[in-house]
Formats: C-alpha cells, sequence, structure tokens
C-alpha cells in the first residue's frame, strides 16, 4: 500500500464534500477496497470512511412497510435487525463469515456491485429503491453491469428501501474458498406478482429471469418451473463451472427457492 489521507466525516454533506476532491474514494466496510489498494489497483488520495456517520446507519420500518436500512449498516446488523423482512435477513446471515458480516456494509455491497455478490440479488427481486444523498434509483434502474451502477462520481448510498414481499426465499451455492455466489436466486412473491433474481451467473452481474416469473406469477410452486431451463448465453465460463453448469444451478436453485418460501 501506500500513503494517502484518511477521513472520517461525521455528516452526509461534509462526506460530500470530502469526496468531492481529485482522486477522493468513498469507503465503507473496506472488504473489497481495502484488499484492491493491497494490490495497488487503485490509487486514491484520500479515503472517505462513511461508517462515522450515524444517520446512515440502523434497520427501521416505515409507514409503506417497507423495511428500511442505512447504507453504512453492517451485514450483522441486517442479520439481526431486519426481522420483518426474514428472507432478507437470512440473506445477510450467510455473507462471508463472521469478520466479514461485521466490517461490511449494504451499501458498499451495493456501490460495488460484484457480479456474484448476495445483496444486490435481494435489491432487484424486492423491487429496492436506492437511496443516496441527491435521489432515489429503482433497482431496475440502478444496476448496468459487472461492477457498474447508475451512481455518479461522489454520488453516496444512504438507504435501501425493501418492500416486503408476501413470501421469500434466497438460496445460495456457495464458492468455497470465497464465500461468494457461485449462483445465488431469489425469489419474492408479491400481490402483484414475482420477482427472480440471480447472481453469480452473468457476465453483465446480477439480472431477473423473466420466464421463471412468468410461470411463477400463474402459479407459485416448485412444479411451475418443470420444463423451464434458463440460457447460458452471457453465463460466466471459468474453473469453478461452466456457463451449462450455472445454467442449470440457477434452475434448481429457483425450485428450491420457491419450496422454502412457499
Amino acid at each position: 500500500m501506500y500513503s494517502f489521507d484518511f477521513v472520517r466525516p461525521k455528516t452526509i454533506d461534509e462526506a460530500v464534500s470530502a469526496l468531492a476532491a481529485e482522486d477522493a474514494q468513498a469507503l465503507g466496510g473496506g472488504q473489497t477496497l481495502i484488499p484492491t489498494l493491497k494490490q495497488r489497483l487503485a490509487m486514491p488520495s484520500a479515503l472517505v470512511s462513511l461508517t462515522g456517520i450515524p444517520d446512515i446507519q440502523g434497520v427501521c420500518t416505515d409507514d409503506d412497510g417497507r423495511v428500511c436500512i442505512g447504507g453504512a449498516t453492517s451485514h450483522a446488523r441486517v442479520a439481526a435487525e431486519a426481522t420483518a423482512y426474514p428472507a432478507l435477513a437470512e440473506l445477510a446471515s450467510h455473507i462471508g463469515d463472521p469478520a466479514v458480516r461485521n466490517r461490511g456494509t449494504i451499501g458498499g455491497s451495493l456501490a460495488n456491485n460484484d457480479p456474484s455478490a448476495c445483496y444486490p440479488c435481494a435489491a432487484l427481486a424486492s423491487g429496492a429503491t436506492i437511496v443516496t444523498n441527491s435521489r432515489e434509483i429503482a433497482a431496475d434502474d440502478y444496476f448496468q453491469g459487472m461492477f457498474t451502477t447508475a451512481l455518479d462520481e461522489g454520488e453516496i448510498i444512504t438507504e435501501v428501501k425493501f418492500p416486503v414481499p408476501e413470501k421469500a426465499n434466497y438460496q445460495k451455492f456457495v464458492q468455497p474458498a470465497s464465500r461468494f455466489a457461485l449462483v445465488g436466486v431469489m425469489v419474492a412473491k408479491y400481490a402483484d406478482g414475482v420477482r427472480v433474481a440471480v447472481t453469480g451467473a452473468s457476465e453483465d452481474g446480477v439480472f431477473r429471469w423473466a420466464e421463471a416469473e412468468a410461470a411463477l406469477s400463474g402459479n407459485f410452486a416448485p412444479e411451475a418451473l418443470d420444463g423451464l431451463s434458463a440460457s447460458a448465453d452471457g453465463l460466466i465460463g471459468d474453473i469453478h463451472g461452466t456457463p451449462d453448469y450455472r445454467a442449470h444451478l440457477i434452475g434448481v436453485l429457483a425450485k428450491r427457492a420457491v419450496a422454502a418460501a412457499a
């Protein structure tokens, strides 16, 4: 690593001001950024820590019944406090290991948008709203490809609002070395239909499986997915699994998620 300034603002305005400096970088839990710095793949002039801002921490329920989570809230707090959305709390409880869960933040995960991360899957399956210091972004518009989001330079995730579904479940096939999802599928049933999101599988990052959504909206049961198969086109192929293998896992995990939710 190398020398850089470390800024720990106490308010959102102070953080926005600090990030306006040339080559300044926001720091959430640091679970991705710190290893990146160690490998000299990034060289910011300053790190602006967001974990000292009380206004963007914690879990609550708003007047519309949505579970609202501050951007600087750790995975461990989501697991312990997002009890109004059990599937989300369960998802958070299996991210990484205890050290990662106690340092990593939901805002950091969504801002990084790793193609195998769990929170992007939850946000997209839930039709969540990502709130920043300047606007609100629907999950369907937020995720724009591998490690790419709708965030502008210096924009900070302050809160994520999750509509609570009637039924939901997340199933993850874990890559043992990293604890990331080799493939993960989240299914969420709402009054107006079912949303199915997939992580870990695509070269473009998290995505919705439209055919499964249509089938499950008519019949929320595992057998509704019989005969359906995800396309292997554009899926990741690496030492851990071929595109065809990942496509097969999508179908298997989707059925498991529906069975567990139902």
